[in-house]
């Protein structure tokens, strides 16, 4: 069975919690703080029942540019992402960070989703709609729809959720045969159950009992208990939304940015080398031995960028670089990253591939 992630992506109050909870009669901000700003601050997650019978896990992002390192540690396990752009306001600034962002870390396939039509007349939908296009003309979303919609009258959300269900009928099967790999975005506890971890399960199958170890903690346990989509599972497989219940561990033993993986499938690294796209509405250019933030998975690294074939990289250019990293991180060749300034904070680029020496 194909196990799909809808993501969302898009501008901090252009609709994205409120189109969620239109789809699914579930609201995602849960905090107290969301609830009291009416903005996104943290990941939310619910799922999704399509008319065809499968059941869509669902990650909402933050749109405020304070919370990229929340958006980036959301939106690397998705298969289809609605770009949300609010039709009275248009493409903006973290419209065109976010879409940065989903092409460096390769996403295929999206919808743009044109909220509160409820606010404009047609005549400015269709302006709205052709600036739009302009926009993505050169990225991924190229040829996607793009669906004008109302979350609170509910126009355009039928063509929207049939739209979204044909669109995962052409998403790649997940790879199940290499090792689990479970990158942990939330931890909690549950009183009389313990420590749980939740994310996207990248690769493998992962079952109850199992022996693990936390990367790159190095501290092994077992799964104790496993859940997808509030649902109790003795299994779970790649491309699922999961809740994994570990024996014997705290919760301040653990944290965003580790990795639940088979015992001794992985190995810590401080040094990466990488095939760099730097963007090219970059505000500077990249010079050797810069700070950077490295996105990888959901963990957020400091790192120093070593330029092995060439003096100086520019707005626009490809290189060959090493970064140096002042944590350890747990990854595979051809892994996706993404890098940002480390000050002020600009996503600068990246690439969807990784290369390790140890």
């Amino acid at each position: 069975m194909q196990h799909i992630v809808i993501g969302t992506a898009g501008h901090i109050d252009h609709g994205k919690t409120t189109l969620i909870k239109a789809l699914t009669g579930r609201d995602t901000d849960t905090l107290k703080e969301e609830k009291e700003r009416g903005i996104s601050i943290n990941l939310g997650f619910t799922y999704f029942d399509l008319p065809s019978g499968k059941r869509a896990g669902i990650v909402d992002v933050p749109g405020h540019e304070k919370f990229i390192k929340n958006m980036l540690a959301g939106v690397g396990g998705i298969d289809v992402v609605l770009l949300v752009i609010a039709a009275d306001e248009g493409v903006m600034p973290q419209t065109v960070e976010h879409v940065n962002i989903l092409e460096l870390l390769d996403i295929k396939r999206g919808i743009v989703v044109l909220t509160k039509k409820d606010l404009v007349d047609d005549e400015w939908i269709k302006m709205i709609t052709e600036d739009i296009k302009k926009f993505l003309n050169s990225t991924f979303l190229k040829d996607a729809p793009i669906i004008p919609v109302s979350s609170v009258t509910g126009f355009g959300l039928d063509l929207l959720t049939k739209t979204i269900d044909d669109m995962t009928e052409k998403v790649e099967e997940r790879d199940t045969v290499t090792d689990f790999r479970l990158p942990i975005d939330r931890v909690f506890t549950i009183s009389g159950f313990g420590t749980v971890v939740t994310g996207t399960l990248i690769s493998g199958v992962i079952k109850e009992g199992d022996s693990c170890e936390i990367y790159t903690k190095g501290i092994k346990t077992k799964i104790r208990s496993i859940q997808v989509h509030e649902n109790p599972v003795k299994e779970a497989f790649a491309g699922q939304r999961v809740a994994v219940n570990l024996a014997s561990i705290k919760t301040d033993e653990v944290e965003r940015g580790d990795v639940v993986s088979k015992i001794g499938a992985m190995e810590n690294s401080l040094i990466l080398d990488c095939r760099l796209k730097y963007l090219k509405d970059a505000p500077k250019s990249l010079k050797n031995r810069d700070r950077i933030r490295i996105y990888h998975g959901t963990s957020e690294i400091l790192g120093r960028v070593i330029i092995l074939d060439k003096e100086i990289v520019n707005p626009g250019d490809t290189a060959l670089i090493q970064i140096r990293l002042e944590k350890s991180i747990a990854a595979r060749r051809g892994d996706k990253y993404v890098i940002r300034s480390y000050s002020p904070m600009h996503t600068i680029g990246g690439e969807p591939y990784l290369n390790l020496m140890l």
